[in-house]
C-alpha cells in the first residue's frame, strides 16, 4: 500500500525556535518558507505520494509560484515521488447559494489547478460543499426543510463542479470529493452523477461528519470510485451519530478505526491509490508502526 502524508505541517510552517522571535524577525521566517525542502523532508521520512495544500498559497503565495513549482518538479523527477492536491477550503464555498460568491470560489479552485497542473498531480481532492453547507446541515431545522436546502446546496456544488471541469479539461476520475459535514448520501450522488472519484475520510466518516451512516458501509459503496483514502483515527459516535467536533484527526489507535478491516479490505479490493495521513509527522510515524504490528506486509512503503 501506498502511505503518504498532507505537507501542511504546522511544526515546518512556524517551526518552535520562530515563536520566541519578534514579530519582524517571525514573520521574515515563516516568508522564507522552502515548500520543496519541506517535501524532501517528508519524503525521506518514507512518505510517497506526498498532499500538497492548496490553502498554503493564500497565506504564502511564494509556495506556488513559478520557482516553488519547478523546485516541486524537479524533486518528484529526482525521488520518484507523486502527488496529490488538496484543493484550497479556507473562504472559498463552492456550493453557497450567493452566486458571486459561487463564482469566485471557482476561480479560486481553478487557479490552484492551473498552477499545480505541471505537477501532474494524482489526484485533485476537493471539498464539494464548505462551511455555510455544514451550518445548515447541523442546525435545528424541520427534516423537510433541511432536505430542501442541502438539495440546494448540492446543486450549487454540481455548478461549481461541472465549471471546474469545463475550465481546467480535467479527467473527471482526477478530482475527488471528500466526504465532509455533508450528508454521505448526496455527496455519493455527486460523485455517481458526474463520474467523480471520492476521498474517503476515515475520521470525519467516524465522527459523525457525513451522517448516520456505518463506516464500512459507507467505505463499501464508495470503492467503485475510490480515488484516495485521508487516513486518521477518531471515536465513533455511537447509534445517535452526534457530531465529534474536534475528535477526529487522531493517530491511528487512539479511536474507534478497526484498522486491520480496513486494510483487510483495501487489500481485497486490491486499492493502489494513495493513503494519505492527515496528521501530524510524528503522529503518522506512530500510526505507521500501529500498521506495522497489525498488518505487517501492508506497510512496506
Amino acid at each position: 500500500m501506498r502511505f503518504g502524508i498532507m505537507a501542511m505541517q504546522i511544526d515546518s510552517l512556524i517551526p518552535p525556535e520562530a515563536r520566541d522571535l519578534p514579530p519582524e524577525q517571525a514573520l521574515m521566517r515563516v516568508m522564507s518558507f522552502d515548500h520543496a525542502g519541506l517535501v524532501r523532508s517528508l519524503a525521506q521520512q518514507g512518505f510517497n505520494p506526498i498532499e500538497l495544500g492548496g490553502d498554503l498559497a493564500m497565506l504564502l503565495p511564494h509556495t506556488y509560484a513559478p520557482p516553488a513549482i519547478e523546485s516541486l518538479k524537479a524533486l518528484k523527477a529526482e525521488l520518484g515521488l507523486s502527488y496529490t492536491v488538496h484543493l484550497p477550503l479556507w473562504s472559498v464555498e463552492p456550493s453557497t447559494l450567493q452566486t458571486p460568491v459561487r463564482q469566485g470560489s471557482v476561480q479560486a479552485l481553478v487557479n490552484m489547478i492551473r498552477l499545480t497542473q505541471p505537477l501532474e498531480p494524482e489526484v485533485y481532492v476537493m471539498h464539494a460543499t464548505g462551511a455555510l453547507a455544514a451550518e445548515f446541515y447541523r442546525m435545528r431545522l424541520p427534516e423537510m426543510a433541511r432536505e430542501v436546502l442541502l438539495r440546494q446546496f448540492q446543486n450549487g456544488a454540481r455548478q461549481s463542479l461541472q465549471s471546474i471541469l469545463a475550465q481546467t479539461g480535467l479527467p473527471s476520475r482526477r478530482l475527488a470529493i471528500e466526504t465532509i459535514e455533508f450528508p454521505f448520501e448526496l455527496t455519493l450522488e455527486l460523485a455517481e452523477e458526474m463520474d467523480l472519484s471520492i476521498c474517503f475520510d476515515t475520521g470525519h466518516v467516524l465522527v459523525g461528519f457525513s451522517g448516520p451512516v456505518d463506516f464500512f458501509e459507507a467505505l463499501e459503496r464508495s470503492l467503485p470510485r475510490l480515488g484516495e483514502i485521508h487516513l486518521h483515527d477518531g471515536p465513533w459516535q455511537g447509534p445517535e451519530r452526534n457530531i465529534g467536533y474536534g475528535k477526529d484527526h487522531s493517530p491511528l489507535g487512539t479511536g474507534d478505526l478497526d484498522v486491520p478491516r480496513l486494510l483487510d479490505r483495501l487489500e481485497k479490493a486490491q486499492f493502489k491509490g494513495p493513503i494519505i495521513f492527515e496528521l501530524r509527522l510524528e503522529e503518522a510515524l506512530a500510526s505507521m508502526q500501529v500498521i506495522r504490528s497489525l498488518r505487517p506486509a501492508a506497510a512496506r512503503f
